[in-house]
């Protein structure tokens, strides 16, 4: 719908906020008990030494759209809204020595939202680009060796 329309059906202009993430985080669709079809978007935990299971929260499939380049995908959201997002809390084992699940909600703004699914972005690559510079001074002394046998094996 264009932005006049829908000014002119009665609908307001409100800010969005764009989250754009990967495709390996959107769940399977599903059913709700009320009939609705919605999909699950998993949380990736910011801190690698948080163990815990990852935090969901849930919209409909029709919200989530495709990247122009394949990889990823991005939603809109209301900026002045608020998410329900969850996780499941492990509470205890019963009797029979099974673990008991329980679920821990609570409502986050969509602004800390988008910060929380794109907080790849932050993370600091140095580690990466100084593997990477490390294998291209391992690769430029090699090669010259790697060329030197394929002559002598070809002779």
């Amino acid at each position: 719908m264009a932005e006049n329309d829908r000014t002119a059906a009665g609908g307001t202009d409100r800010p969005e906020v764009t989250i754009k993430f990967g495709k390996g985080l959107v769940g399977e669709p599903f059913t709700s008990k009320a009939g609705k079809h919605l999909v699950e978007v998993s949380i990736p935990n910011q801190d690698a030494d948080d163990h815990r299971p990852w935090q969901t929260f849930v919209v409909a499939p029709g919200m989530i759209h495709d990247n122009k380049f394949g990889k990823g995908v991005w939603m809109k959201l209301p900026e002045d809204g608020q998410t329900k997002v969850s996780r499941p809390v492990l509470q205890g084992q019963d009797e029979t020595g099974r673990n008991v699940w329980s679920r821990e909600s609570r409502m986050v703004p969509n602004t800390e939202l988008k910060s929380m699914l794109e907080a790849y972005k932050e993370k600091s690559r140095d580690s990466v680009l100084s593997d990477l510079s490390s294998k291209r001074t391992e690769s430029t002394h090699t090669a010259p060796k790697r060329a030197a046998r394929n002559k002598e094996a070809s002779r």
